[in-house]
């Protein structure tokens, strides 16, 4: 019965619009904490890199010290090889051996202070990092707290409202429902809405006479030609309420 249909629409649409004017009265804390949430992730995850990108750079900086230590080694080697040797051929040889030894010194202490640099930036950018770290997890903490308290308040009508609008749920056909939940998506939450003093109880733009008649009847659903929401007439709105 289409009757019972619009009743049935109707109910939701008053469920659905209590539960909305609960989580307004969140107003803006879900998103404020999400986007904390996403920000404090965010920063812990450049936190990681920097404290790996710090014991990368130790490393290669202590790995290249060492090749240098064993590069000198082996230049004083060289060195006194050289004092003993019998033919020119061996002591240029021993020469090529030192002054690629000291080049290759030489790059890898330009290496190191470049790893050292890089080292010492990032260890100040994780202590900048660490601070606002802990200023966003602080903050994330309070609104945390303070959406916790809402919900607390709201709990119970919430829970209330959430069990009604399934008990409803599951005598409205499919098609209808998500009829109701395109339209309700599209004009901020009111798909059905009353006729007013022969008008669109959602645009309040004027219903033709023959159409107000036939809304009357609930006989079939009627949608606004202005705005696309469904109009139900004042014997629903006056059932619905009498029944709720």
């Amino acid at each position: 019965m289409v009757e019972d249909k619009l009743k049935l629409l109707y109910g939701l649409q008053q469920v659905d619009s209590q539960l909305q004017e609960v989580h307004e009265l969140k107003g803006d804390l879900p998103g404020i904490v999400a986007d904390l949430q996403q920000k404090v992730k965010a920063m812990a995850d450049k936190m990681k890199e920097l404290s790996s990108l710090i014991k990368k750079c130790k490393v290669d900086r202590d790995s290249a010290d060492v090749e240098i230590i064993d590069l000198q080694e082996k230049v004083e080697k060289y060195k006194s090889q050289q004092l003993h040797v019998k033919s020119n051929k061996q002591y240029d040889a021993l020469t090529r051996e030192i002054e690629m030894a000291e080049q290759r010194s030489a790059k890898l202490e330009k290496e190191m202070e470049v790893f050292e640099g890089r080292m010492q930036l990032a260890k100040t950018d994780l202590e900048a990092m660490t601070a606002q770290h802990a200023e966003a997890d602080a903050e994330l903490d309070d609104k945390k707290k303070e959406l916790r308290e809402i919900n607390r308040e709201h709990e119970d009508e919430e829970l209330r409202l959430q069990h009604e609008r399934e008990k409803i749920l599951v005598r409205i056909d499919k098609q209808d429902l998500e009829r109701y939940e395109r339209i309700r998506s599209a004009k901020s939450g009111k798909a059905i809405v009353p006729i007013k003093r022969g008008a669109c109880g959602g645009c309040y733009k004027s219903v033709p006479p023959q159409k107000v008649l036939e809304i009357r009847q609930n006989s079939k659903l009627y949608v606004c030609e202005h705005c696309g929401r469904i109009i139900v007439s004042d014997l629903i709105v006056e059932m619905t309420s009498a029944a709720s």
